[in-house]
């Protein structure tokens, strides 16, 4: 069994299923064939990893107005 190589794939929609697209300098380096058989580890890609991890998104809103909000709530005290 070959070590595991991690690379970016592109799904698109292929007829009624979705395809993975393996970009063309990997399929030579490792001669990989139309109809050959592969082993696919699945990880979607996180937009927004931030969101992801602690559920918000602080580019949301200017550091103004959280600090603003900070203020109102005593926290600087």
């Amino acid at each position: 069994m070959k070590a595991m190589i991690e690379v970016t794939a592109e799904a698109r929609k292929w007829g009624r299923s979705i395809g993975l697209v393996i970009p063309k300098e990997l399929t030579k380096r490792e001669g990989i064939r139309p109809g050959d058989r592969l082993k696919v580890l699945v990880q979607k890609e996180k937009k927004n990893p931030l969101k992801e991890m602690y559920g918000f998104d602080p580019s949301l809103r200017p550091a103004r107005e959280i600090l603003k909000d900070i203020d109102k709530e005593g926290w600087n005290e």
